[in-house]
């Protein structure tokens, strides 16, 4: 009798591994049937997502959904995410792929499928007005400081600075909470703030301070799928952007500052 409850539980399981693999590997041939890739991006994050004045969302990462899109021969639709919710969008099914300025961490890669290579890096700074006279990071120690629901450096600047961070969940929650007073800056991607920097309504803001914790930004599936056929695809096709410049030149048309991530990756691929 326990011989033969064994045996029927071992065929279970077996049949649901042989019946579920097909369903992760099930996304790729979705998005082909339905002629639609859903890809979240940012739409607040200028130039690497946010709303031109008709309200479309573009920038450097709706550039690279699009490029997905072309390569399956199917149509895009964009999906505007946050930091706070982009992980779990992906995890729902709200979206196919998300492509939302995130940096790669070893906690977030047991929650997402995160695709090798990263399309793109960036590190943590503060943007504050010059009459702060901001230094040095420590000079952070028991003050408010604006930041952003998720990032992961919130935690670390907070224990290695002493820094009150009060977070907000989009970047036009933290920025009007800046420019109010409620914080003497803003902790954020340095490269939030390359936009801000060349703008003259920010002439009073600057970002000081040595930027910290460089990491790279990864694209990502859901977890199950990383190693799958779609995430296979996802993973040839960021080869493919920094063998053949596409990254340096999108980042060229959006007026971005040229990373030395990107050139070194694409004199790695050469």
């Amino acid at each position: 009798m326990l011989e033969r409850i064994l045996v029927t539980a071992i065929s279970a399981i077996a049949g649901f591994a042989v019946f579920s693999a097909p369903l992760h590997a099930q996304t790729l041939d979705k998005i082909k049937q339905r002629g639609v890739v859903v890809v979240g991006t940012k739409a607040d994050y200028k130039p690497f997502g946010f709303r031109d004045p008709s309200g479309s969302i573009v920038g450097f990462e709706p550039d690279l959904a699009k490029d997905v899109a072309d390569r399956l021969g199917v149509k895009l639709e964009l999906e505007p995410v946050v930091s706070a919710n982009r992980m779990q969008f992906l995890q729902q099914g709200k979206i196919d792929l998300m492509l939302a300025t995130m940096n790669v961490t070893d906690e977030r890669r047991k929650t997402v499928g995160i695709v090798e290579p990263s399309y793109y890096a960036s590190g943590v700074n503060v943007f504050v007005n010059r009459k702060v006279a901001l230094k040095r990071w420590e000079q952070l120690k028991d003050q408010k400081v604006c930041g952003i629901q998720g990032a992961f450096y919130n935690k670390y600047v907070a224990e290695k600075y002493g820094a009150d961070i009060v977070a907000f969940r989009g970047q036009n929650e933290a920025e009007t909470a800046m420019q109010q007073g409620n914080c003497i800056g803003w902790l954020y991607d340095d490269t939030a703030f390359q936009e801000r920097l060349a703008d003259p309504k920010w002439a009073a803001f600057e970002m000081p301070l040595e930027t910290i914790l460089t990491e790279p930004w990864g694209a990502a599936v859901k977890l199950e799928e990383r190693d799958g056929p779609w995430g296979q695809f996802i993973a040839k096709t960021i080869a493919d952007w920094h063998r053949s410049g596409k990254l340096i030149e999108t980042e060229r048309k959006w007026g971005i500052s040229p990373s030395a991530f990107l050139k070194k990756a694409c004199e790695q691929t050469q």
